[in-house]
């Protein structure tokens, strides 16, 4: 009976060590594709928000702590500014910055963006990089219709509107979703403060 004992310990120990290697070895497969994928999707939002641009390369400044009290001094205190880029043009010289800034404040998670604003503070638009929205309603805020409604616009603050936009400054809510449509646009200014912060537009 002991020894049975003993002889079961043994095979659920070497059960557990192959299952754990196992589990790692799956895991470090994935982990390269998973991060190579994220990369590439990453890339093609910048490249959607500055199509000018030959390249882009992180900015050497950020700080992920000044970037956001920046958005807090501005009254976006539920918006976090996670990271910034150069564009670079074919030469190297800077077109602008593609801002990534993450609301709180969607209707039923958190939604993450990245905006491309030229030196001189002109907001090219901005690309959903994480979003679960209700389909239908709060989704549209990827939709190509609302986003052209920042497009081309040099405005220090965005306000929402329910009663249609009059002015560059002004975003039409989406019907039904008015919490999302609060949710990116002041991501969007949230993103437009830190560019301020680090002198953009001057």
């Amino acid at each position: 009976m002991k020894n049975k004992i003993i002889h079961d310990a043994i095979v659920l120990t070497i059960i557990t060590i192959v299952a754990g290697f196992l589990l790692g070895l799956v895991h470090d497969i994935t982990l390269e594709p998973i991060a190579k994928a994220t990369f590439n999707k990453q890339q093609a939002a910048y490249r959607n928000v500055f199509a000018d641009a030959a390249s882009f390369e992180e900015y050497a400044d950020f700080d992920a702590d000044a970037a956001t009290k920046a958005a807090i001094d501005a009254g976006f205190e539920n918006d976090l500014v996670e990271g910034a880029q150069v564009a670079l043009d074919a030469s190297g010289n800077p077109l602008g910055y593609v801002i990534t800034v993450t609301s709180t404040e969607g209707s039923q998670a958190n939604i993450t963006l990245s905006m491309g604003v030229t030196m001189e503070g002109v907001l090219n638009g901005y690309e959903t990089t994480s979003i679960s929205e209700t389909p239908g309603l709060g989704s549209k805020v990827s939709d190509a219709d609302f986003k052209s409604q920042f497009e081309g616009k040099s405005v220090e603050t965005f306000t929402v509107t329910k009663t249609g936009a009059s002015s560059d400054s002004e975003i039409d809510a989406l019907s039904g979703a008015t919490i999302s449509t609060r949710a990116v646009t002041n991501a969007v200014n949230a993103g437009l403060a830190y560019f301020r912060s680090i002198g953009g537009g001057n």
